[in-house]
């Protein structure tokens, strides 16, 4: 099972790398570069893995990001991904074949999941979905094994398994109090459950200590400058309107399964809502809870926390977040398989292969859900991240330090081949703070990489004639976009 998964993730990966495919997603090039900058950039370390992404992915990239050649082809963001995936789906496989009692079943479960093509285009990028799907299938796994073994060495792979859902994603979080509940309603000894509450609880810790010890608030990555609610809250104030589902329960739920729909197709959730039936006439229900969770937890987060979906079939017609409907994949994927059971044994492997051949087909009409996604919102950026990049190739000299805020400027100068530690951004405290509080005594870089109305921006007009000059060397306009600009020292010309 793991040599045919290996089999897929490859090839998905490279056809998406020949193509160019890989950083098409923003999130994608941000996740890479938080990455790179832990080892390179002015202040490598711990700190720069950030507040409002959990760090797992980030730190899984590391051996792969250090060879400057897969970070900059954005490779060695992809790795970790794709291994998530072969682990997601073997865990997967190994969990249906032990609650099913069927290694059909464990096929059609894995099959399901790594066949969906939005599933493969996100294994080969940064993203970070196939790496929770990996930890939330050995967590479903090791907790049925513990159902039928009562191991000690269960909870303790549990317990990991929960720590790196929990440093992947907040869903992991939400994840901790069920499985500690349903461990301690089947542990035979009782003190399993309170060993696996508190190994569990040390990933929600240890990030909650990073927050406090790096930016001196514990819920900065729920509350911060750069948390979705933060986002949310000014883009209420600018006069936006509000998020689809916003305290809008039928809203949120609505939404999320159009998007589900969208990317797992109706065929897989009608199949999914019949296994899901069979699975609870043989009395499998932990399961379909566990997996159901995650899907929850989004459509709580529309609802609650300012998390949007926008699909292209309901108001405002356009393309964000859709993969979050991918949480629900691994639970259409589980529950599907339960209908192989229900047939003759002897008609387990026809079964096996048309429910495969039925599901996953009509799911490859036209380009995938995602990939669509990361196109469409894509377009600008790389337009102008292309022509920005070209121009800072041309004249940047090695050495010569260059400012920016970090986001998605930061892909210029991968595009570039400049060193991050080249560069001078709001992860480099106390430089930064300096600079752009004092730009007149402080602005030292030889180039300036500004957004329109961004911190470099507002500080490039506040230099002064004391200060050190810059002149705009190239502007970029690209329709949808802000306007990019490269400004250099005029001091470089007298050189």
């Amino acid at each position: 099972m793991v040599v045919l998964l290996a089999v897929i993730s490859s090839a998905a990966l490279l056809w998406c790398a020949s193509r160019g495919y890989t950083l098409y997603y923003g999130d994608a090039e941000a996740h890479l570069n938080i990455a790179r900058r832990v080892l390179d950039s002015r202040t490598p370390g711990a700190e720069q893995l950030g507040t409002v992404w959990l760090p797992l992915p980030h730190l899984l990239m590391l051996p792969f990001v250090a060879r400057e050649k897969w970070w900059r082809s954005g490779i060695g963001g992809a790795i970790p991904s794709a291994v998530g995936f072969v682990a997601a789906g073997a865990f997967l496989f190994a969990a249906a074949r032990r609650a099913y009692t069927s290694a059909a079943a464990g096929l059609v479960a894995a099959l399901l999941f790594a066949l969906n093509p939005n599933m493969l285009y996100l294994q080969s990028t940064p993203m970070n979905e196939a790496i929770f799907a990996a930890a939330l299938a050995a967590l479903l796994w090791s907790t049925v094994w513990f159902r039928d073994s009562q191991s000690g060495w269960a909870v303790l792979v549990a317990a990991a398994a929960s720590n790196a859902a929990s440093l992947t994603r907040y869903e992991g979080w939400f994840l901790i109090p069920f499985v500690t509940l349903y461990l301690f309603i089947t542990a035979r000894r009782k003190s399993y459950a309170f060993v696996f509450a508190v190994l569990a609880g040390l990933g929600p810790l240890a990030w909650l200590a990073h927050n406090q010890y790096y930016y001196s608030n514990a819920l900065e990555f729920y509350d911060g400058d750069f948390s979705a609610q933060a986002i949310y809250a000014r883009q209420l104030a600018a006069g936006a309107a509000r998020y689809p589902g916003d305290h809008n329960w039928s809203q949120a739920i609505h939404y999320y399964f159009a998007a589900v729909t969208l990317t797992q197709g109706w065929a897989l959730v009608i199949l999914g809502g019949l296994g899901a039936a069979a699975a609870l006439l043989k009395r499998v229900w932990w399961p379909l809870l566990l997996l159901a969770l995650p899907p929850a937890f989004y459509v709580w987060s529309i609802h609650s926390s300012g998390t949007p979906i926008f699909v292209p079939t309901l108001w405002p017609h356009s393309w964000y977040n859709t993969r979050y409907a991918l949480a629900a994949l691994p639970l259409a994927a589980f529950a599907g398989a339960a209908i192989v059971t229900m047939l003759p044994r002897k008609f387990y492997g026809v079964g096996a292969a048309v429910l495969v051949l039925a599901a996953i087909p009509p799911v490859y009409a036209g380009r995938p859900t995602c990939w669509n996604e990361s196109a469409v919102n894509s377009l600008a950026r790389r337009a102008w991240t292309g022509q920005a990049a070209a121009y800072l190739a041309a004249h940047y000299q090695p050495g010569d330090g260059i400012i920016y805020s970090f986001g998605d400027l930061t892909g210029v100068l991968r595009e570039a081949g400049i060193p991050l530690r080249e560069g001078l951004h709001q992860g480099n405290r106390p430089a930064w703070d300096a600079a752009v509080l004092r730009p007149d005594l402080f602005f030292r870089e030889e180039w300036a990489l500004a957004e329109a109305g961004d911190k470099i921006d507002d500080a490039l007009k506040r230099t002064g004639p004391h200060g050190a000059q810059y002149q705009l060397k190239q502007r970029i306009m690209v329709e949808g976009a802000p306007v990019i600009e490269i400004y250099q020292r005029q001091l470089a010309q007298l050189r």
